[in-house]
């Protein structure tokens, strides 16, 4: 279980302002990416793995172009100490980091940085960062998102988990299992030992709680798990088929499909205080998948009622059912973005599957990735990444990858075995 023993003292060691700032445009169409040297940080083994984290978090991103360590021309001796920024420029590194790791008295880890503008020979952003032994990698996320977020702008998303159905075995008696793991793959561990099928798993947004569903009973059913205790709960026992769990932006209220005896599935929500269930559609279709916009006012969501499956928009309280996709082919497991401004889907055209978004209002539709088999995004938390299942020709399995708004940094997140359904994280606290 992650341990609560992150603390930050932010700006602790800034030094001067920056009057000349080094940034990236991430809003604009083609992006490149920004020149970077990442120094090893002082303090041995340890300092050099957090500061190799930090430096493929930000790769990973395609925002920045760690230098490779052989061109440095000056060897970091005090991280306290100005760097000769002169040696930097030679090798265009742009902006540069550096800084320590060490052990308190109390046995806890110290890990600072400093961040550094080299053109305008200024420190741009320092601080420094206390955990146990346990939570080193998290700090090293810590700062590869601080680093983000001083140089573009926007929130990053390294300190966050995914969690996702882990398949292993053969392909006709495969075991599926929940599990959970860091955003780049580390720290892998299974929340469940395989003896029933899981499904769907999604993250609260407000406390670190899962929703998903399982079959140990022999029909589908929706559970809350604690990640923090792992008390598990029956969220209920409803009639028919559950589908496509999700929590609402509050953590209130959860959201799913159900299918009645007439082979309609519509959609419901549940307080999860009263237990109270609300029925929000009733079309003689297929409804599912919903998601919530990042205010909870709106639900997207996709039917089948105009003959094929497309997405639609209805208001959290059912009114205003619209269809907002009108492209060729089938449309799926739609998802609102943490910002608010795009949908992303999956959608399967001309013997393909796609991953792509659209504007809310169903305009701008742009496909991010295609191929034999790819569905089930997730957003990471600042609405910039997108992660998925997909799954070559004759591979004989779905793997995770991600993908960013520009369609040009597709890479595969490393998992354990065979995985699907993943479920990106809020920022840790």
């Amino acid at each position: 279980m992650m341990v609560a023993a992150l603390t930050g003292v932010t700006t602790a060691l800034v030094t001067g302002t920056a009057t000349a700032q080094v940034v990236i445009d991430v809003n604009k169409g083609t992006i490149e990416p920004l020149p970077i040297a990442i120094t090893d940080f002082a303090g041995g083994e340890l300092a050099t793995e957090i500061s190799s984290i930090v430096t493929a978090d930000l790769k990973r991103s395609g925002l920045f172009a760690p230098i490779d360590k052989a061109a440095f021309i000056e060897k970091i001796a005090s991280p306290d100490q100005s760097p000769r920024f002169d040696d930097w420029k030679v090798i265009n590194a742009q902006a540069l980091v550096t800084g320590r790791v060490s052990k308190e008295s109390d046995g806890r880890v110290r890990a600072e940085y400093r961040l550094w503008d080299t053109f305008a020979g200024q420190q741009l952003s320092g601080e420094q960062f206390f955990a146990n032994g346990a939570n080193t990698r998290r700090v090293a996320h810590i700062i590869a998102d601080a680093i983000y977020e001083r140089l573009t702008g926007e929130k990053g998303y390294f300190d966050t988990r995914i969690v996702f159905i882990d398949e292993s075995g053969a392909k006709n008696d495969r075991k599926k299992r929940l599990a959970i793991m860091d955003q780049d793959g580390a720290n892998a561990r299974f929340l469940s030992d395989g003896r029933a099928i899981v499904l769907t798993p999604r993250f609260s947004p407000t406390r670190q709680e899962i929703t998903y569903m399982s079959y140990e009973s022999g029909q589908p059913r929706v559970y809350l798990l604690q990640l923090e205790t792992g008390q598990r709960e029956l969220v209920g026992n409803f009639p028919g088929m559950t589908f496509a769990p999700r929590f609402s932006p509050d953590g209130q209220r959860v959201i799913m499909s159900l299918m009645r005896d007439d082979g309609n599935s519509n959609i419901y929500s549940m307080d999860l205080r009263s237990r109270n269930t609300t029925r929000l559609t009733s079309s003689n279709a297929i409804d599912t998948s919903p998601s919530y916009s990042p205010d909870g006012s709106k639900i997207v969501f996709t039917s089948d009622r105009g003959g094929r499956p497309h997405i639609y928009v209805m208001n959290a309280d059912g009114s205003g059912q619209t269809r907002i996709s009108f492209g060729e082919g089938s449309y799926s497991t739609p998802v609102w973005s943490p910002r608010g401004d795009l949908i992303a889907f999956t959608k399967q055209s001309s013997g393909q599957f796609q991953i792509g978004v659209m504007r809310t209002d169903g305009s701008g539709e742009r496909i991010l990735t295609s191929g034999f088999l790819q569905e089930g995004p997730t957003w990471a938390p600042n609405g910039r990444v997108i992660m998925y299942l997909k799954q070559a020709a004759g591979t004989g399995g779905p793997k995770l990858y991600s993908v960013d708004l520009t369609g040009r940094n597709e890479q595969q997140v490393p998992s354990p075995n065979f995985a699907s359904d993943p479920a990106w994280s809020p920022l840790l606290d």
